[in-house]
C-alpha cells in the first residue's frame, strides 16, 4: 500500500486531529548529544519549542501535545476552520506576513509594515490562497520545520537535508484514539528512557502542563501581531543586518509579556457547558481557540499517565485502580489494555488511530476498505 495523499488524510477546510512525526536525517542528533562528535546539541529544543509558541499565536490550528526527543518530535495538532473564519482580512494578512515576510532577511527581523498589509489586502486571490493556508497542518509543518532546519545548517557549517522528508501523519477519528495518542506522546521520554518521571520531561506538553500548575511563567514567544509604519520600515532596511539584530532583541525585551508556561498549548479538558459548534476564539494571542480536547479533568490524565509510565506491560502490571478504570473506561477505552495500548503504540496503529468501527468509517471516508490495525484494536476498544 502506497503513502497517502496528504488530501486523503486531512483538509484545510475540515477540523481534523493529527498525530505528526517529523524525524532528523542526520546522524548528528536534532537535539541531543552527538556520540561521535561529542556535541551537545540539547538546546536546540527550546529552539523547537519556542517556534511551537510563536506559530500557535498565528495559524488557525490548536496544538494539543508535543514531545521533542534527540532525532524526532511528536506533535497533535487540530485545524480549526471555525476560529479562521472569525478573523479579518487585516488579520489574516499580518499573521501570514509574520510568518512568511517575503523578504531574503531573518524570520524573526522581518516585521510587517502598513504597505505590506495594504498590498495583499488589494490581491483577493493571494488572500483567499493565505486565508486557506493558515488552517493548513501540512503549511503549519512547514512554517516549523524550514527555519530549524536551516539555523542548524548555518550552524552546523553545511547544506543539505535536515529532515528526513515529509513528516508522517497519523488521522485521529475519535475520543479513545485521542487519549491513548495523548499519552503515547507525553510518555515517550520516560518510555524511551530519556526521562525518569514526568517531572523530569522537559520539552513535552505535560510538563509544561504541570509547570503551569505550580503558576510557572515564562516570556511569550508570541507573534508581535502590530504591524510598524511606512517609515520605520525603510529606516529598518537601510539597517546592515547586526543592527537590526540588535533593535529587534532590544525591542523583545521591551514588549515580552510572561506568560503561564502552557498558556499555548490547547487546554485538557473540554467543556460540558459550551456548545461544540461554538469555536471558543481565543482572545488572549497566545494560541488559536480555549477549545479542550479529552473528555476527563487534568488530575485523572495526570493519574492515567503515572499509572501508565510505571507498568509496562512485559513488567507483570496489576489491573487499574477502580477511579482510572473508570476514567478510561468514560474514554472508550478497555481497562486492561490501556498500558499495552500506550506503550506499543505503533503495534496498534499506522496510518489511522481510534477504535475498530471510528476506522472503519474513516476508511470508507477516502474509498478504501479498510484501515491496517482495525482488528488489533477492536481489542482495545470499548
Amino acid at each position: 500500500m502506497g503513502r497517502p495523499q496528504r488530501n486523503e488524510q486531512f483538509r484545510h477546510d475540515e477540523i481534523a486531529v493529527v498525530h505528526c512525526v517529523q524525524r532528523c536525517v542526520r546522524r548528528a542528533f536534532l537535539a541531543g548529544i552527538d556520540e561521535v562528535s561529542g556535541k551537545d546539541y540539547s538546546y536546540r529544543r527550546e529552539w523547537i519549542r519556542r517556534r511551537f509558541e510563536a506559530l500557535a499565536s498565528v495559524f488557525s490550528i490548536d496544538i494539543l501535545s508535543y514531545a521533542i526527543l534527540s532525532n524526532h518530535l511528536h506533535v497533535i495538532l487540530r485545524s480549526r476552520p471555525d476560529v479562521l473564519a472569525k478573523l479579518s482580512d487585516e488579520e489574516v494578512a499580518i499573521r501570514w506576513l509574520r510568518v512568511f515576510p517575503g523578504k531574503r532577511i531573518e524570520e524573526q527581523l522581518a516585521e510587517p509594515s502598513q504597505i505590506d498589509i495594504r498590498r495583499v489586502l488589494a490581491d483577493s486571490t493571494l488572500l483567499a490562497k493565505i486565508r486557506m493556508r493558515l488552517s493548513d497542518i501540512s503549511w503549519f509543518m512547514r512554517a516549523l520545520a524550514e527555519p530549524i532546519a536551516r539555523i542548524a545548517n548555518r550552524q552546523d557549517e553545511c547544506t543539505g537535508r535536515f529532515w528526513e522528508g515529509r513528516f508522517k501523519a497519523q488521522r485521529i477519528v475519535d475520543d479513545a484514539g485521542l487519549l491513548a495518542c495523548a499519552m503515547y506522546v507525553d510518555l515517550n521520554p520516560v518510555r524511551a528512557a530519556m526521562a525518569e518521571s514526568l517531572e523530569k520531561s522537559v520539552h513535552t506538553s505535560v510538563f509544561d502542563r504541570i509547570e503551569a500548575k505550580k503558576g510557572v511563567q515564562i516570556p511569550s514567544a508570541a507573534f508581535d501581531l502590530v504591524p510598524i509604519t511606512p517609515q520605520e520600515s525603510i529606516a529598518q532596511r537601510r539597517k546592515p543586518l547586526e543592527e537590526q539584530r540588535q533593535d529587534r532583541n532590544a525591542k523583545r525585551k521591551k514588549t515580552t509579556r510572561k506568560v503561564l508556561r502552557d498558556s499555548w498549548l490547547s487546554p485538557l479538558s473540554l467543556s460540558e457547558e459550551t456548545p461544540s459548534s461554538d469555536p471558543q476564539v481565543h482572545q488572549g494571542g497566545t494560541r488559536a481557540s480555549d477549545k479542550g480536547f479529552l473528555r476527563i479533568d487534568w488530575s485523572s490524565y495526570r493519574k492515567l499517565l503515572d499509572w501508565v509510565a510505571s507498568n509496562k506491560p512485559s513488567a507483570g502490571t496489576v489491573a487499574l485502580p477502580k477511579a482510572l478504570s473508570d476514567a478510561s473506561v468514560s474514554c472508550g477505552i478497555v481497562p486492561e489494555m490501556l498500558s499495552d495500548l500506550v506503550w506499543n503504540f505503533k503495534k496498534y496503529f499506522s496510518r489511522c488511530v481510534g477504535g475498530a468501527d471510528s476506522m472503519s468509517g474513516d476508511a470508507e471516508r477516502i474509498g478504501r476498505r479498510w484501515h491496517r490495525g482495525q482488528r488489533r484494536a477492536a481489542a482495545c476498544f470499548g
